[in-house]
């Protein structure tokens, strides 16, 4: 009975309906909604791990600090990682509490300043081994887990106040100007990467001999340069095709005029000059035309930003690269 209730109601329906009209029985499929971002969003140059294991280069001499001197499982480990229980040499007596945080650092040794730019003692180089936080202090002992490596930490590893840093924004403007003018700011040069590495590119960590008393600061950009025609590994000293035009270019058997295509350089008696024996009996060589030029154009090859200053030093990131960049390159703050 139901049914035919329901049946009365559907014709009932119809007939109000107006003529020429109809129903469709079936739902819609519900469109998909399609979310458009109205800004994108700006990115950081460093990740966690970069900005609190680029190490640094410290001028002053290191004070008195707590001391990584046992672990849990010492007997049978030399190296400790994340999660691992250490032990350091202070506690309540020395102001250590529970929760405090601290930064594992290894000194590596001091500085050379190999550039001469810059006289005097630049540092000891500070490697950042990782981080760890205090869970149960005794009087003169302290119990600490690791809660984060860069690399594995050591019995004698020393602890530091955790840096107050935070990673400068990525530029949003296009690639990197290559033609661009000196600032006239200070220059100094890049002395070294992490790792000892000596061919650097992008995301790379490196050290530059300016710090705080270069008014140098953390989110200072500084172009990375080199004068024209040096900086690779191998050097082009002579490409000429022809040394010597006195004696002529053609074959032995055929003259040929005294002239050969070899000699597409070279100047004769008649050209106008500053100095008229420059090129007397001599071709026109690449190495006489660099003596000979103006001042000309640096050779940019990339672009750095400064996540850590020190006194003397900063430690910066790799931005945008032109090419490889090399230690002992310049760098010119923007």
């Amino acid at each position: 009975m139901p049914r035919f209730g329901n049946f009365k109601a559907l014709l009932l329906s119809f007939a109000l309906l107006p003529a020429g009209a109809f129903v469709i029985n079936a739902q819609e499929p519900a469109r998909p909604t399609v979310i458009v971002p109205t800004q994108n969003t700006q990115q950081r140059v460093a990740d966690r791990t970069r900005l609190f294991c680029a190490g640094y280069i410290r001028n002053q001499t290191l004070p008195h600090m707590p001391e990584i001197v046992g672990a849990v499982e010492e007997q049978e480990q030399r190296r400790y990682a994340d999660g691992d229980v250490v032990y350091i040499n202070a506690g309540s007596h020395d102001g250590i509490k529970e929760g405090q945080t601290f930064q594992i650092i290894r000194p590596r040794g001091d500085v050379k300043g190999v550039f001469r730019q810059k006289h005097g003692f630049l540092g000891t180089y500070i490697q950042e081994v990782g981080q760890l936080q205090v869970f149960k202090v005794r009087e003169n002992t302290s119990a600490a887990q690791i809660t984060f490596t860069c690399d594995t930490a050591l019995l004698g590893d020393l602890l530091a106040p955790v840096p107050d840093r935070e990673s400068p924004m990525q530029r949003a403007d296009g690639n990197l100007d290559l033609f661009v003018d000196p600032s006239g700011k200070q220059t100094g040069r890049l002395m070294m990467a992490k790792d000892t590495r000596e061919t650097i590119t992008r995301n790379d960590i490196v050290y530059i001999d300016l710090g705080t008393e270069d008014q140098v600061k953390p989110g200072d950009y500084l172009t990375v340069y080199r004068p024209l025609g040096e900086g690779n590994i191998t050097r082009v000293d002579n490409e000429e095709m022809a040394r010597n035009r006195a004696g002529g270019f053609q074959s032995d058997r055929f003259r040929g005029g005294g002239v050969g295509l070899q000699a597409n350089r070279a100047k004769d008696g008649t050209a106008v000059v500053k100095d008229e024996n420059r090129y007397n009996d001599r071709p026109l060589t690449t190495r006489e035309v660099k003596r000979h030029r103006p001042l000309m154009p640096r050779k940019i090859v990339g672009e750095i930003v400064v996540i850590d200053v020190q006194l003397r030093t900063a430690t910066a990131i790799i931005t945008r690269v032109a090419g490889e960049v090399h230690t002992g390159d310049w760098v010119e703050i923007q």
